[in-house]
């Protein structure tokens, strides 16, 4: 396989925004985010709905384009870049894993995997080999040739997981991919996650309301009404990460 154990950093800035807006119209979604995010660190970012932590994460994942403000990931200065460069930086750089699989129905599991390498023409037998790498790293192998309704909901996730991871991305952005699970699903996710994170070195952004899994991230920033309001280092031990919970949900 080539997963491997890869050293944790916290040495480089990987994601850096500098006083970013983001407006729709005349109503700004993002009001002058800072955030710095650091090579193979695994963020979560958390706030109420509206905040604008999907906004935060569509500009970080090139889906959207900063109003005003710096934006950096890796050596990719966004807010410069033209639509071809953040369609190639999207296909070469990142994996995305949302609420919602985006599996297709008529295709097995193996081919759903395989569809970001045939976007970067990848050949049929690496194509191949690289798509089971990654559904043995999720623990879906054995399901290669099912099709998507012939899976659970967390199977279908994990099917998603491996897509997003097929293409070895140095960025995961994940927006509430355990919004559709229950809370045993949810852990077996996040633990896939820390994984992902831990052997492979993969820097990974996610988005959340479900505080009980924050335990899996090494630091939390909180956002609202637009604005980064304040970062947490996430505790390892169960009684200050409990604590910490408790703070979170009185202003979240």
């Amino acid at each position: 396989m080539y997963f491997k154990e890869v050293p944790f950093p916290f040495v480089v800035s990987f994601i850096e925004a500098r006083d970013v807006w983001k407006y729709y119209g005349d109503y700004p979604a993002l009001r002058g985010v800072n955030i710095e995010i650091k090579e193979g660190e695994f963020r979560c970012i958390i706030g109420p709905s509206g905040s604008g932590k999907t906004t935060l994460l569509s500009l970080i994942g090139g889906l959207d384009r900063v109003s005003r403000g710096y934006l950096r990931v890796g050596p990719y200065e966004l807010h410069k870049l033209s639509n071809t460069e953040l369609d190639r930086y999207r296909n070469e750089f990142l994996g995305f894993v949302f609420q919602l699989y985006y599996l297709i129905p008529r295709m097995t599991v193996l081919e759903n995997v395989e569809l970001p390498l045939i976007a970067r023409g990848v050949d049929p037998g690496r194509r191949r080999k690289l798509a089971l790498e990654a559904l043995e790293m999720v623990g879906l192998r054995n399901k290669a040739r099912r099709r998507p309704n012939e899976l659970s909901g967390g199977e279908q996730q994990r099917v998603a997981i491996a897509r997003a991871i097929v293409s070895r991305p140095r960025l995961l952005l994940a927006d509430e991919p355990t919004g559709n699970l229950d809370s045993k699903t949810a852990a077996v996710i996040m633990d896939i996650f820390s994984k992902l994170n831990r052997e492979l070195g993969m820097t990974i952004v996610m988005v959340t309301h479900n505080l009980e899994i924050i335990g899996n991230c090494h630091r939390v920033s909180r956002i609202s009404d637009g604005v980064i309001t304040r970062t947490y280092d996430v505790p390892q031990t169960h009684e200050t990460l409990d604590t910490l919970i408790r703070e979170l949900m009185t202003t979240v």
